[in-house]
């Protein structure tokens, strides 16, 4: 690739995308639902990279491997699904995940708790819901079954209103569970109902990347070149463990963020991040 020698930086939409891609295990099953750019990217570059028999069920068509030239504006456009192998109805899928046979979904929330639990309901309560959110879309059925769960947020980072006020997207507490983490709002563990999936296991965000710990609690395991753990715990309503191996997240290869520029020429990707974090850059190594 000529490109790659002059790569010498990638953006934080770049470093995203190989961090939800590094979540993906080769020769599993792995959907990646609707309206996603970054997700869908990192699908495409952990097939092209790391996990070759990756089976890839495409969000909106539900084709199988398919390999388009480029990214769409929107998942439900029929260039996505250039050269796909074959197609599932979504009846098919959800038995598959129903069955045990889909290994990795990707979800979010505007409201994340420290069990990775998710909101995209409602913000409010029974007797006064300020905002109607989209819903899960089938979310909750596939956090209960689906192997893992990668969880993602463009929008951890906070800032304060003109009262010192924050709406955390990492929050104490969702208003509405919508799905399913490793531990109900009244305390119930994961393993004490009846979920076949093993529930979230990794989290990327603007700020960081996180897992979660034997209890099934929330945990910072990688900063970004440009973050820090107290930038991370200004930004998230609870209070997060740190690992004990605290690292710095590891940075794409040249050849891989020119794969991802190649594959989203228009910069699609860009729209989850906010003006600010679309002008973050981190320098590679060597160059």
């Amino acid at each position: 690739m000529n490109n790659q020698n002059k790569i010498q930086t990638c953006t934080l939409g770049e470093l995203m995308i190989y961090q939800i891609a590094l979540s993906i295990e080769d020769g599993i099953l792995a959907f990646h639902g609707f309206g996603s750019p970054l997700v869908q990217l990192a699908l495409h570059l952990a097939k092209r990279n790391h996990a070759p028999n990756l089976v890839l069920v495409a969000g909106a068509t539900y084709g199988i491997n398919p390999t388009p030239a480029f990214l769409t504006p929107t998942t439900n456009d029929f260039a996505m699904n250039r050269d796909a192998e074959c197609h599932l109805s979504i009846e098919e899928l959800f038995d598959l995940a129903a069955s045990g046979r889909l290994g990795r979904m990707f979800l979010s929330g505007l409201q994340i708790d420290c069990w990775g639990n998710m909101n995209v309901t409602r913000l409010g309560n029974d007797e006064r819901i300020s905002l109607k959110l989209p819903g899960g879309g089938g979310g909750c059925n596939l956090s209960a079954d689906a192997g893992h769960v990668t969880i993602w947020t463009a929008a951890h980072r906070t800032h304060a209103d003109e009262k010192g006020r924050r709406r955390y997207r990492l929050a104490n507490r969702c208003d509405f569970i919508t799905s399913v983490g490793h531990r109900t709002s009244e305390g119930l563990p994961r393993t004490a109902m009846p979920y076949r999936g093993g529930g979230p296991d990794c989290i990327v965000t603007d700020l960081g990347v996180f897992g979660f710990n034997q209890e099934g609690h929330m945990q910072l395991r990688a900063l970004y070149p440009d973050t820090s753990v107290e930038l991370i715990a200004e930004s998230t309503e609870f209070d997060l463990p740190v690992a004990a191996n605290l690292s710095t997240a590891a940075l794409p290869e040249p050849a891989l963020v020119e794969f991802i520029r190649r594959m989203d020429p228009l910069k699609i990707h860009q729209r989850e991040l906010s003006p600010a974090d679309r002008g973050r850059f981190f320098q590679l190594s060597g160059a």
